[in-house]
């Protein structure tokens, strides 16, 4: 697995009447793997976040989406931009995201946390917990869903789940990589280190130099090469000239970068690629379904993450 460049969906507001939503999405996943994006990222919540627009806003399902999407694009891989542990039964999840890779042919990515979106678990009936106990059952999660992607049959009885000698069959190939998404640099990178393929950074842009240094020492503190951990910075891009209309709170965040499409491209390549992050995560709010911009981004930065 490589994400060196990526698209994330975070908005499914696109069209009205409802029959446009999917189709939109869809466009979008196409004209990315079109422009030389290697990955599509959804979304993993059933509202819309605070920062991108009201709760009742239209979200979809993120795996229905993404199998939908998995016949409708060819080459890029697919993943959420992470689901929440919290939201399914880390056996339902391992099961779910090895039918997605069937599905796509082996082009699945297993995005995961530990869940946050209090508002999500309290309407809907999940379990929210505390902190530590949103970690607990995370790692506990990691321990089923890791051997059963592997085509173990693990047996497992821990303070929040069990199984026995789970069977997770068709699996297209041996290994589906997990990347896990945060910036917690007690719990998020530890679990990273031990369990992960990929780390997506979610942070602001000055931090990311500190972020890597941590990310490095929990690796030595488990003896694994940091260099076996891919990671990536979650960025959202507003394109001058570009129909960037909407003024919404992740447009103004420390991971926001705006400008014109070469500014962009050469901020991220200073402040984000030059610092050691492998690769970038970009989504594209403000611009919500404009066509055309996606295709300018993947122009400029793809030569950036392929150097």
């Amino acid at each position: 697995m490589t994400i060196r460049l990526g698209l994330q969906i975070p908005n499914f507001s696109y069209g009205t009447p409802v029959a446009e939503l999917f189709p939109a999405v869809k466009a979008q996943a196409q004209e990315a793997e079109a422009a030389g994006f290697d990955t599509v990222l959804l979304m993993d919540h059933f509202y819309q976040l605070p920062g991108l627009g009201d709760p009742d806003e239209p979200m979809l399902e993120a795996y229905t989406a993404l199998g939908g999407l998995a016949t409708a694009v060819e080459r890029v891989q697919l993943s959420t931009l992470v689901s929440g542990n919290t939201y399914r039964n880390p056996a339902l999840l391992a099961k779910v995201i090895t039918t997605l890779d069937v599905i796509s042919a082996g082009r699945a990515i297993l995005g995961i946390g530990a869940g946050w979106f209090e508002l999500e678990h309290q309407q809907l009936g999940f379990e929210f917990d505390s902190f530590t106990e949103r970690f607990e059952k995370l790692e506990e999660a990691l321990q089923i869903i890791v051997g059963m992607l592997h085509g173990e049959r693990p047996t497992f009885s821990g303070k929040w789940y069990r199984t026995e000698s789970a069977i997770n069959e068709p699996r297209f190939r041996d290994h589906i990589p997990i990347m896990l998404g945060g910036s917690g640099e007690k719990k998020t990178f530890r679990l990273a280190a031990r369990y992960a393929d990929h780390l997506n950074l979610i942070a602001d842009i000055d931090q990311l130099p500190a972020k890597l240094a941590v990310l490095r020492q929990r690796c030595a503190e488990i003896d694994r090469d940091p260099a076996t951990l891919e990671t990536s910075a979650l960025l959202t891009l507003v394109v001058d000239g570009y129909g960037a209309s909407v003024d919404i709170g992740e447009a103004r965040g420390g991971r926001a970068v705006t400008g014109t499409i070469d500014q962009i491209a050469d901020e991220i390549k200073r402040r984000v690629l030059d610092v050691g992050i492998d690769g970038v995560i970009v989504n594209l709010p403000t611009h919500r379904h404009t066509p055309g911009v996606i295709t300018k981004v993947g122009e400029a930065l793809r030569p950036l993450v392929d150097a």
